[in-house]
């Protein structure tokens, strides 16, 4: 069975802590995630986010939380692992060296081999299908192209909003999904 990423965006989980933890305690029961992340780049107070979930339990044996780019606060307390945005990619191996799990976002092949090379647990690769603000799809068809070069588990993102899509990025063997709007009730 494919693995399910749920990317938070404040747009639709609020910046606020305990709107934010209601909202995702919502979600998590009703999909089960197998990781979330927790990417809020407007706030002044990620860290207050951050503990917030950790105190109501979004991690547990089921659900790895990870936190977006603050690997130094993700090991500090104690989070699952780290996503990097595609400019981090030299990063990995610091994160790496803190006991976290890294994800790394990549849009090309070169940029999924240059993150296997720095140690990565797993990429995002997108955008699959239609996103808004992220450029022309790269389809299925390159998915799989990609997906069958590389060594690294790798998740599609990028405009997957539906059961339909998830089957799809499942059919081309990728090891999860990812997605903001997937999860959005």
């Amino acid at each position: 069975m494919i693995k399910s990423y749920l990317i938070t965006d404040p747009s639709f989980y609020t910046s606020h802590p305990y709107t934010l933890v209601q909202k995702l305690l919502h979600v998590k029961e009703k999909y089960q995630p197998n990781y979330i992340c927790l990417r809020d780049k407007h706030t002044l107070d990620y860290a207050t986010l951050a503990h917030a979930l950790l105190d109501a339990g979004i991690q547990d044996v089921q659900t790895k939380l990870y936190l977006h780019t603050d690997f130094n606060l993700a090991h500090e307390l104690g989070c699952d692992g780290v996503h990097l945005p595609s400019h981090a990619l030299s990063k990995i191996a610091t994160a790496k060296a803190l006991g976290l799990e890294v994800i790394a976002s990549t849009h090309s092949l070169h940029e999924i081999e240059e993150a296997e090379k720095q140690g990565v647990d797993a990429v995002t690769f997108s955008p699959i299908f239609a996103t808004p603000n992220k450029g022309k799809p790269l389809g299925l068809e390159k998915l799989k192209e990609i997906n069958d070069k590389i060594r690294v588990k790798c998740f599609a993102l990028g405009g997957i909003i539906n059961e339909e899509q998830v089957k799809a990025c499942e059919g081309v063997g990728v090891y999860g999904f990812a997605s903001i709007r997937f999860f959005i009730d």
